[in-house]
């Protein structure tokens, strides 16, 4: 039986701003990819990210050029081939999923997980500002259990004391987005671990990192734009002791559960994350998360609103997807 593709980009607004070092955004801009095939429909959602060179109409155009090949019934494992890693296909890869569940009359967590999926915490992302703004941000979430804090500026060490004083009941992880230098990241890691960071994302830039396996880590180190899939490991080995694997950036839930039990195998800590996306995004990263280290699935939680059904949250704990949404 033949199957059918369709694609969507949607747009939801985002609460407020979401900002970074890098620059901010106000809305959630996110494509959609529905299989069918005999009345039945697997979806899966993915967020184009400019960082890997990635715009709507380019994710767009490489979904639907992969309209034939679907129909005539390519399943996932072909799909790695045929596609690079990235945000295409993570959207067609995690549609893949759904549809075979959905055909086979089961979840997807049955194939996917060890165990049966059990609800989560996820960081609660606070976007980069002034020392004085984090903070108030900071007091404001400290209900949750879990901060990730967005760094990058010239005076970080301050951005990080304001946080841990202003939510002292709360544990912190921050995400540097590549803006630290080596200049700057012997002193900044030193005041991470004053102020009890538990872990620093990509302090120096992907192409920049070598000097990681030369410098003392009184925080633990984790991976992002340093690694993609499976076969990036071996190349950041010494360097980093964790690693954040991303749907959008392994190009699916296949190679993310490849990349990630390669990763425990080498001794790395794991992260699992997100793009600002919905719960039809984060869904299948619920599912790839049930044995990290850490959890950073708040896309949904930073939006103004979600798609109906979603993820159900509650404060910091982010529950396993019904079937209604995916899988």
């Amino acid at each position: 039986m033949q199957r059918s593709l369709s694609i969507a980009i949607e747009h939801y607004p985002i609460a407020g701003s979401f900002r970074i070092s890098r620059g901010s955004k106000t809305e959630a801009a996110v494509i959609t990819c529905k299989v069918t095939e005999g009345g039945k429909s697997g979806r899966g959602e993915c967020v184009p990210y400019a960082r890997y060179g990635e715009t709507l109409d380019g994710v767009h155009e490489a979904i639907a050029a992969m309209a034939s090949v679907i129909s005539q019934g390519m399943d996932r494992l072909s799909l790695l081939e045929a596609m690079p890693a990235g945000a295409a296909r993570n959207a067609v890869d995690c549609a893949l999923w759904d549809l075979e569940a959905r055909l086979a009359g089961c979840r997807v967590s049955r194939f996917a997980c060890r165990t049966a999926p059990k609800p989560l915490i996820t960081a609660y992302t606070l976007s980069f500002d002034t020392p004085e703004k984090m903070a108030e941000a900071a007091a404001a979430a400290s209900g949750h259990e879990l901060l990730k804090i967005k760094l990058g500026g010239d005076n970080d060490a301050e951005r990080m004391q304001a946080v841990a004083e202003a939510a002292p009941r709360s544990r912190i992880i921050a995400d540097a987005n590549e803006g630290w230098t080596a200049a700057n990241i012997g002193e900044n890691l030193i005041a991470a671990a004053k102020n009890r960071i538990e872990l620093i994302e990509q302090p120096l830039p992907a192409a920049a990192d070598d000097i990681l396996g030369e410098l003392d880590h009184p925080v633990p180190i984790c991976a992002d734009e340093s690694i993609h899939v499976a076969d990036d490991l071996d190349r950041i080995a010494g360097r980093y002791d964790a690693v954040n694997i991303k749907l959008d950036k392994a190009g699916g839930l296949t190679s993310a559960l490849a990349t990630r039990d390669k990763a425990k195998n080498l001794g790395l800590k794991i992260m699992v994350g997100c793009m600002v996306g919905t719960s039809l995004a984060m869904a299948p990263a619920v599912l790839l998360a049930q044995t990290a280290d850490f959890v950073d699935l708040d896309g949904p939680l930073l939006l103004e609103r979600d798609r109906v059904p979603g993820l159900h949250y509650d404060g910091s704990t982010v529950f396993p997807p019904e079937r209604q949404l995916w899988g």
